[in-house]
């Protein structure tokens, strides 16, 4: 059998007041798009940022195809796992075509992503709104053609067209080149809709796993398990700002 594309072994990962994820093992196939689910503070956004490189295990482990990545955001970058941060990196400052050069893919290749930045290609950054970010933001990071895509409250605060656009590009590549992608989404019913499998988080611990069916099977169970707050460590720490960390910026 092969190895899957990404995967934690008993990760436990977290800050300097001690560890928000604990024991965590999850894997993601090729051609595969998993969700995060579960209430703020319950240790999704932590986990990607190990996944990612951001921030190292405390135990256990995080495997590329089986062997252990770079130790580094960077470095893991350089190997095909992109991460698209909350904040999504964008620099208001710049103009959207000027954004995407700061990424490692052609523009060309991020326009073929979002046909919709193309007459906003002189507009800057800061000035576009939420789902256009989260598109240039995505754009730029899927135009290099990564085998890891890691994506942060995909769907926050965003217009359900644009939602629907985003969640159709990242499952046209995880499709038709094979891409696997790993979305934290608040909002049960679309990670649902899009998605293969699904973790539900709480506490730091996977409570529930299974394929989309499963979970949909279980709704109340998954819906019940947002009523639990956050670990004692999660609620008591600001998250480190990748935005500067992104390739290119």
């Amino acid at each position: 059998m092969t190895a899957p594309l990404l995967e934690a072994r008993a990760l436990s990962v977290g800050y300097q007041s001690g560890p928000v994820v604990r024991d965590l093992d999850l894997h993601v196939e090729p051609g595969e798009m998993v969700c995060l689910l579960g209430p703020n503070g319950a240790g999704k956004s932590t986990t990607l940022l190990a996944l990612a490189g951001e921030l190292k295990a405390m135990h256990g482990e995080v495997l590329l195809q089986g062997s252990p990545p770079a130790g580094s955001l960077h470095g893991r970058a350089r190997q095909g796992v992109m991460l698209i941060p909350e904040e999504r990196s964008v620099i208001p400052t710049l103009s959207v075509k000027d954004n995407l050069r700061l990424g490692p893919g052609p523009v060309s290749a991020a326009l073929d992503v979002f046909p919709a930045l193309r007459p906003l290609l002189s507009r800057r950054g800061g000035l576009l709104s939420g789902g256009e970010q989260q598109m240039l933001a995505l754009a730029r990071a899927m135009a290099a053609k990564p085998r890891v895509l890691l994506v942060d409250e995909v769907s926050l605060g965003l217009a359900p067209l644009a939602v629907r656009a985003i969640m159709e590009a990242i499952r046209q590549a995880v499709d038709e080149q094979g891409l696997a992608a790993v979305v934290v989404d608040q909002h049960i019913q679309t990670a649902l809709t899009w998605c293969d499998r699904g973790y539900v988080i709480s506490r730091g611990r996977v409570v529930m796993e299974g394929t989309v069916a499963d979970l949909q099977d279980r709704l109340e169970d998954v819906r019940s398990s947002y009523l639990s707050g956050p670990s004692d460590a999660e609620a008591s720490v600001s998250k480190p700002d990748v935005a500067s960390s992104q390739p290119g910026n």
